[in-house]
């Protein structure tokens, strides 16, 4: 998963220094959380390793009959909704990078996962004023501690509020939160190919981030495995890299549970840590959730190694409101 790591102990420190469109009434304010939700009991107590398993994207979606490796990547209550057309960069800078990083970069958080093992580093976005944050569900999975950094330095803990793997997301709650600058949500039924993006998180730990390019696909299939540490339940070397499946050699482990979901695939470069991070077309609607990216088989002897080649994939951001209700319910599917 695109989660960069650290050994127990190298916690990630905060990086220093960084209007809301009309609220769609199809969407409900959150109900009152209760408190907050243990971790999946079903999830085991993972290492670093685990946090970095790689996996297969279904080779019809490509062609060719080949297979590949993919590496994961890891104020108000009402969640702004809108179409693409819904404009959230000033005029003066519309449909200019600068003004998309500008307009939601506030709206991106670096999510730091902790358990007994170590610690994992992923990005989320904010959806509500009062610190809701959908991230993909790798990114949080059997952590026991959860802190977040928002674009100006401030700090946070969490409580994950509710979790799918079958759709690779979660919903996370801060602590004491209020007058965040929500993200809004676009249409990524209305996303083409050559459609231009910008992709803002926190690779390999370097909050803020921004990189651009195109949707260069709709529709993919990638699947994921939906455990995070099935690399050293089936024996794999202690550092997890790398590992062989079918004959071919992949950097990671598909695992024997997997989901697959219907991704954007985009050119915009993602890598370890963008995980959870914010998709977005040029009017600064948020159109997908960063989730995964294309590994080259056999290229990597070490997590650091790998790195984006203009094959990421991004969960489409009408899955993730479809699911949301669900999720604040308190889901741990």
């Amino acid at each position: 998963m695109t989660e960069s790591f650290h050994r127990s102990g190298e916690y990630d420190t905060p990086h220093e220094g960084q209007q809301q469109a009309p609220v769609n009434p199809e969407w409900p304010p959150p109900p009152a959380y209760a408190p907050a939700h243990a971790p999946h009991p079903k999830k085991r107590r993972r290492g670093p390793v685990a946090l970095i398993a790689a996996v297969a994207i279904v080779a019809a979606a490509i062609g060719g009959g080949t297979a590949y490796g993919i590496q994961e990547l890891t104020g108000t209550d009402t969640v702004a909704s809108s179409s693409t057309s819904t404009t959230v960069v000033p005029a003066g800078q519309k449909g200019t990078v600068a003004g998309v990083a500008k307009a939601v970069s506030p709206s991106i958080v670096e999510i730091s996962a902790a358990s007994n093992a170590g610690s994992s580093t992923g990005s989320g976005v904010i959806i509500t004023g009062d610190g809701e944050i959908v991230t993909n569900n790798h990114v949080v999975s059997g952590a026991s501690r959860i802190k977040v950094t928002t674009s100006d330095g401030r700090s946070y803990t969490a409580k994950v509020v509710g979790t799918d793997s079958k759709k690779d997301l979660a919903l996370i709650k801060l602590e004491n939160a209020s007058g965040l600058k929500a993200a809004t949500l676009g249409d990524s039924a209305g996303v083409q190919v050559g459609d231009q993006v910008v992709a803002i998180g926190s690779p390999e730990g370097l909050s803020g981030t921004v990189t651009s390019g195109i949707i260069s696909a709709l529709d993919r299939d990638v699947t994921v495995p939906t455990e995070e540490d099935q690399g050293q339940q089936q024996g794999q070397p202690e550092d997890g890299w790398p590992f062989e499946f079918g004959g071919r050699q992949f950097n990671g482990d598909t695992g024997s549970d997997t989901t697959t979901y219907k991704a954007l695939q985009t050119d915009a470069s993602l890598n370890p840590g963008n995980s959870g991070g914010a998709l977005i077309d040029m009017n600064g609607n948020i159109i997908g959730i960063n989730s995964a990216m294309y590994s080259p088989a056999g290229s990597a002897s070490s997590s650091s190694d790998a790195g984006s080649v203009g094959l990421g994939f991004a969960i489409p951001i009408n899955t993730v409101k479809a699911d949301l209700a669900k999720l604040r319910a308190g889901a741990t599917d």
